[in-house]
């Protein structure tokens, strides 16, 4: 695991997202998105003698539904701008570009923290499934994000427990470090889709459908307590990531003020414990 050669210490180097990023700032870089490769996102540097010891966003690429597209829900976007914001907010060292990543991939080890979206209809194959276990077993760490409902909780919960048939995801009360971290978060936050907050906006509902209200950030701990898995169900950080730039009432309520804090302090979270 490359978790051990990363710096891992993540200091926050701005009081808040909003001095960070300003919307008029931002405006004007969401005005350059002919820019085919990246999308106007900003690129970086880093010393190339630590091109490996730096942190990279690691999407999974699962193979079920005939390799269709809800792996990449999101992709490229919201992967470009978390990238962008880790490394703008914090001291670590961020790959620009991100990764796209198999689970059965024989690189998969080198990348500590994967981000699995939309798993309310994938269903894993044999070989996902032990090497899955195998990752996470060996100290990796998944976040598992945007799906919706009972439905797709009960599409997902026997897959997870072929990965581990004798562990259950755990919820994380509110007083978990891990909303406190680097930002101090004070509800454990529902980030709905653009499109549904802007439905929602008057009536202030910000859950997607009638029985996906409640809002659940669930783990999966091995037998040493160390938390290798987070399942954030009834929530969507990665539309509050790619969407960033699309609506100035979304970016403040959603964006800057919950899919980021949450975002980086799972990040902070993963690699420093």
């Amino acid at each position: 695991m490359r978790r051990n050669r990363l710096l891992i210490a993540v200091v926050v180097l701005a009081v808040g997202l909003m001095a960070a990023v300003g919307w008029a700032q931002r405006r004007g870089r969401f005005r350059q998105m002919n820019q085919f490769d990246r999308n106007g996102v900003p690129e970086w540097q880093n010393d190339p003698e630590f091109a490996k010891d730096v942190f990279t966003f690691a999407r999974v690429r699962y193979q079920s539904w005939g390799n269709g597209w809800k792996w990449q829900t999101d992709y490229p976007d919201s992967d470009l701008n978390f990238s962008y914001r880790l490394q703008q907010l914090t001291s670590l060292k961020v790959d620009p570009q991100g990764k796209i990543v198999d689970l059965t991939a024989p690189e998969l080890f080198d990348y500590p923290f994967l981000y699995l979206i939309e798993p309310g209809s994938l269903v894993f194959s044999d070989d996902e499934v032990a090497a899955l276990r195998r990752y996470l077993l060996n100290g990796g760490f998944l976040m598992v994000d945007d799906f919706w409902g009972e439905d797709e909780w009960d599409n997902f919960y026997p897959e997870i427990k072929r990965v581990f048939p004798d562990r259950d995801p755990v919820e994380l009360p509110l007083e978990h470090p891990i909303f406190h971290c680097v930002y101090d978060l004070k509800e454990k936050p529902q980030i709905p889709s653009i499109h549904a907050a802007i439905y929602g906006r008057d009536s202030g509902i910000t859950w997607e459908r009638p029985d996906a209200k409640d809002v659940h950030y669930k783990a999966l701990f091995d037998d040493h307590q160390r938390m290798m898995a987070i399942i954030c169900h009834n929530t969507d950080l990665g539309d509050g990531w790619e969407r960033e730039g699309e609506d100035e009432w979304y970016f403040r309520e959603f964006s800057e003020k919950k899919a980021y804090p949450l975002g980086i302090n799972i990040v902070f979270y993963a690699m420093t414990h």
